[in-house]
């Protein structure tokens, strides 16, 4: 028996390393890619509303297709769509390093984006089913955690790998680790019976890609089309529409794709609603600060990745004390504390001149990184303890779209106050380092500004944390029909 207790205690953990390297691998690849969007740029002679598209359409893709991906998990079996993800992932990333063109490597990015959702919408369901009971919320904290490194980790091993063998290297390092997956997959992660009772909800995840398609193409392209344009105006009715469509089908549909009775629970509407928020603050640092290094600085790729590491370093550092902190504090005050050192931290960032020495670079981030991470662990235990818990894997799926819808958002505003700052700058006579620096200062300071909104709205919500958790859960169980 005893024997049996430890292979399943170990079978747990091996479950859960593979649930961590298909969320890590998939987050990670973001920020490598960010310190290489200046090296590609060059090497396909494109700007930066050009580049964008690159890492733009990674998060479009996750954002439209997690929700049904986590959805096929439940019915086809999470194994299946863990391997399928891996091999995608491996497949795509071996294209994108072998791209003649930029158009190229954009459509190989989207199957990227495909692999990488199959990952993200399944971890959840994967940690659930390997940790019943009350190790669940610790393990999905960890995975929150792991995400956040992932995704603000890869600029310093991205440097290295580019000052070392070029750019197209920072894609052809996936591919062992993905085919590494599909093994682990294979052998450590339990079979699951399929749902023949079910059927997927394919009406509901056309409707609900179509609106975010819309919604994500005008932000995306509302600065060089024009906010008040045909086209851009066009993408935010059709996006509209869609939802609505979505929201309408959801409620009768026997077999939803998305259970909309979590929404009436405030906790989890409002901490997701300041997740999105702080995202979109912590993005418009993330997708400027590579140019400013290798413009402005002069730094090479493997001091850019340097300077860049100070953040995750950093934000290694607090989840996990605020995460232990959660347990005995008010959750939304430690969420607001950290919003509050975000803030600080891009306003830190934002106070930067083209010839500002390093050490103000590194104090920044580590500033940022601290908040970051006083933030996100206990936001996460804060939403997966307002559900009930055979709602989980569902409620980590919401918080992964919200994490990259944030992330694309925040990659919008950022190069559109950044561009409309730059060109006011040109036209006034400045020169073009003085424009790029007063369109990095202002959005920097915008995204500041989004993280002193989003520490105010979890202020705001304090006090109802200090209901009883039966209390949170009434509605959703009210709601719920037994499986």
């Amino acid at each position: 028996m005893q024997s049996n207790g430890r292979e399943s205690e170990q079978g747990d953990w091996l479950a859960f390393s593979v649930s961590i390297l298909g969320t890590f691998m998939a987050t990670l690849d973001s920020g490598i890619v960010n310190t290489a969007l200046p090296t590609i740029g060059l090497g396909f002679n494109a700007g930066l509303p050009q580049m964008q598209w690159v890492v733009a359409c990674y998060f479009l893709v996750i954002s439209c297709l997690l929700l049904l991906f986590g959805r096929m998990g439940d019915m086809y079996g999470r194994r299946r769509m863990y391997t399928v993800g891996f091999l995608a992932f491996a497949s795509a990333s071996a294209l994108c390093g072998a791209a003649p063109s930029l158009s190229t490597l954009i459509a190989a990015r989207v199957g990227q984006g495909v692999g990488a959702a199959m990952l993200m919408a399944n971890s959840p369901g994967i940690i659930m089913a390997a940790f019943p009971g009350a190790k669940r919320g610790r393990a999905l904290g960890m995975v929150g955690l792991t995400v956040a490194l992932g995704s603000l980790s890869g600029p310093g091993l991205g440097g290295l790998i580019i000052q070392g063998f070029g750019w197209r290297s920072v894609f052809y390092v996936n591919v062992p680790l993905a085919l590494a997956g599909v093994f682990m997959a294979r052998r450590f992660l339990p079979r699951q019976q399929r749902l023949r009772d079910e059927t997927l909800d394919l009406a509901g995840a056309a409707l609900f890609a179509i609106g975010m398609v819309g919604l994500l193409l005008a932000m995306t392209r509302g600065h060089e089309w024009g906010w008040l344009s045909t086209p851009v105006l066009g993408s935010l009715c059709v996006a509209g529409a869609a939802f609505f469509g979505f929201w309408l089908w959801e409620r009768r549909c026997a077999y939803p794709m998305l259970d909309l009775s979590l929404f009436r629970i405030w906790p989890f509407s409002s901490g997701n609603i300041v997740a999105f928020l702080a995202f979109v603050s912590m993005f418009s640092g993330a997708i400027l600060m590579p140019f400013y290094l290798h413009g402005q600085q002069g730094l090479e790729p493997y001091a850019t990745g340097l300077a860049l590491s100070t953040l995750p370093l950093a934000m290694a550092v607090s989840a996990p004390l605020s995460g232990y902190l959660s347990e005995r504090f008010n959750f939304a005050t430690l969420t607001s504390i950290g919003l509050g050192v975000m803030a600080v931290g891009l306003t830190l960032l934002a106070s930067l001149e083209a010839g500002s020495p390093l050490w103000r670079v590194y104090l920044g981030q580590m500033v940022l990184g601290i908040g970051v991470g006083a933030f996100m662990s206990p936001n996460n235990n804060s939403v997966l303890s307002s559900a009930p818990q055979d709602k989980v894997g569902l409620v980590g799926g919401v918080l992964a779209l919200v994490r990259n819808v944030g992330m694309v958002t925040g990659i919008a505003v950022a190069i559109t106050v950044f561009e409309g700052r730059q060109l006011q700058a040109l036209s006034l006579g400045a020169s073009p380092d003085e424009a790029f620096m007063a369109g990095f200062r202002t959005a920097l300071g915008v995204g500041a500004g989004i993280a002193i909104i989003a520490g105010s709205l979890s202020l705001y919500r304090r006090k109802l944390f200090v209901q009883p958790r039966e209390k949170l859960h009434s509605v959703v169980h009210k709601d719920a029909e037994p499986r």
